[in-house]
């Protein structure tokens, strides 16, 4: 064996448990809803008084319509629009 393959070997077997856990964090569209949808519930108690709130509002009851009709990327786009809309960042796990 040369150096080159025992490096590669060994790159191998410490990146495949990195990546197995990456897949296992990543959301599905319905679970990503729900956390969205708690985002975009405690983010407008917050802003109440923000001038786009009502927007956000109708955005947010969009969202779980979307979301509950089993169209969950429309669902998505609404919660974060919503989000954008009182300036805060959509959670991305």
């Amino acid at each position: 064996m040369t150096i080159s393959t025992i490096v590669l070997t060994g790159a191998m077997f410490f990146t495949a448990p990195i990546e197995q856990s990456m897949a296992a964090e990543t959301l599905t569209r319905t679970e990503l809803c729900g956390k969205l949808q708690q985002q975009v519930q405690h983010v407008i108690t917050e802003h109440a008084e923000a001038k786009r709130a009502a927007k956000a509002k109708a955005l947010q009851k969009t969202g779980t319509r979307f979301c509950a009709n089993n169209k969950q990327a429309q669902g998505i786009r609404s919660y974060a629009q919503a989000l954008k809309l009182l300036g805060v960042q959509p959670v991305d796990d």
